[in-house]
């Protein structure tokens, strides 16, 4: 199971499986001390540990915890199977459509956008409006929703008439399906669960927005690829340059062939090409769709 773990980080454009793989190994993580406490009637000794993974409505407590702003959104309800269920199967869902349009890079950045808005939507709702302000006693909030939803938003904004069959309904239109589950969730917000209502509202605005962005030519996402690429980089070997020397070459040979961007070999061309299958056609750089234009018209 370890060996699937790492292959699913390693095979290329598979960003959504690779953050199912996150929420289920968090989830089964903190399962562990979650019955372990229970049992043994120290209640107290989760709720240390899960408060670092829900963030809580009052912003005087939330500036304690920060980096829940992140982590709640990859944790799920203990006391409830379906609340990572249901979320992990429409990421998969909705994630392999976004990956075939817009690459990996895209999915992961719209879905930590979409963490973040929810997030940002829940502690301003929380903290200013006083019908919710009364009602921000509870400990804090859990889930994946607010990703989910901005990735279910985006792909529904990118491709609304894609079809969906779904049981007992048969062929439906995502963009139906999406505004499905917004109006639920607006209803929703007055419900005891009104904090993830409103998160699901908050990703759902991101999703949108980040794809009429993309649109015009501007990337919302940019930086968390940036950032993401960098951690891995951390955790990336990297092999060592071997310096040879040769002889000088007769000056014969003519270098008109090898100058400039026009020419590139087949491991440059295939690299090109999956750069484009993992981040899109735009992440190239000019240099690189010109080799990849004069490859073509061999």
């Amino acid at each position: 199971m370890l060996q699937e773990f790492k292959n699913a980080f390693q095979k290329p454009n598979n960003g959504h499986f690779q953050l199912i793989v996150i929420n289920v190994v968090v989830f089964l993580v903190l399962a562990v001390p979650y019955v372990f406490s229970t049992i043994s009637g120290f209640d107290n000794v989760f709720t240390l540990i899960q408060n670092q993974f829900s963030i809580p409505p009052k912003f005087g407590e939330f500036i304690t915890r920060p980096w829940t702003i992140i982590t709640y959104g990859f944790s799920h309800s203990l006391k409830d199977i379906f609340h990572i269920l249901f979320n992990m199967l429409s990421l998969y869902w909705f994630g392999k459509l976004f990956i075939e349009y817009l690459g990996s890079d895209k999915l992961v950045a719209t879905y930590i956008l979409g963490v973040l808005a929810g997030a940002i939507i829940y502690l301003l709702i929380f903290n200013t409006i006083p019908y919710f302000v009364d009602q921000s006693g509870f400990p804090g909030m859990v889930g994946a929703s607010a990703g989910v939803y901005a990735v279910m938003v985006a792909v529904a904004t990118l491709l609304p008439d894609y079809t969906f069959f779904l049981l007992f309904l048969g062929a439906v239109r995502i963009k139906y399906i999406a505004l499905f589950f917004i109006v639920l969730s607006f209803i929703g917000t007055t419900s005891t669960n009104a904090g993830g209502n409103i998160a699901h509202l908050g990703g759902a605005l991101i999703g949108f927005i980040y794809i009429k962005q993309l649109q015009v030519g501007v990337s919302w996402g940019g930086w968390i690829t940036i950032t993401l690429d960098w951690i891995r980089g951390l955790f990336t070997t990297r092999s060592k340059v071997k310096v040879t020397y040769r002889s000088a070459e007769p000056k014969a040979k003519s270098t008109k062939a090898t100058s400039g961007p026009s020419r590139a070999s087949q491991d440059e061309i295939d690299a090109i090409l999956d750069k484009i299958s993992d981040r899109g056609y735009e992440s190239l750089s000019k240099e690189e769709k010109e080799k990849l234009f004069n490859a073509s018209k061999k």
